[in-house]
């Protein structure tokens, strides 16, 4: 896991289980996920994490097997107060479920360690669909400001991500 400035809070970003996970792409993105949580105008800074273990194709015990042992180390470095993981390509509220409980586990606490949670361990009702909503709120205010609209416009949305499950 990189983490990027925590002057004025924890750092905050995604786990990525897939292949092409390389240390270069997490430092990008950890760096890049900085900017983007300073445009939310929450005191976090940035981080991003992740293995080249694909989930694909797996059973849900190796999943599972796998998700304690990278929570194994990571719960070292993460904490409310300190870094909150979130889901990325590759983990979603299945594996932020074992990672969650395996930091329970270790470290004997019910807190909010990570986000994109399943309803069962504390979660939003919401979650899958959030992003979603973030989008279309950003666009439409976007769109507002040259006094427009999206009546009667045609919407293009490229990607196939969290939001388009």
């Amino acid at each position: 896991r990189v983490q990027f400035n925590s002057a004025i809070g924890p750092y905050k970003g995604g786990l990525r289980f897939h292949p092409s996970v390389k240390l270069s792409i997490i430092k990008f993105l950890g760096f890049e996920q900085v900017l983007k949580n300073s445009l939310t105008g929450l005191p976090l800074g940035g981080g991003k994490g992740g293995a080249d273990f694909d989930p694909k194709g797996k059973s849900d015990a190796e999943i599972m097997r796998f998700c304690q042992a990278f929570m194994t180390e990571l719960s070292k470095h993460v904490g409310p107060d300190t870094d909150v993981p979130a889901g990325d390509i590759g983990v979603g509220g299945r594996e932020i479920g074992f990672m969650f409980g395996m930091y329970k586990k270790l470290r004997n606490e019910f807190t909010g360690v990570l986000t994109g949670k399943g309803l069962q361990y504390g979660g939003s009702l919401i979650r899958p669909e959030a992003t979603g909503y973030g989008l279309v709120y950003f666009a439409r205010e976007m769109l507002a400001t040259k006094r427009m609209s999206f009546e009667g416009a045609r919407v293009s949305i490229s990607g196939s991500g969290n939001v388009a499950q």
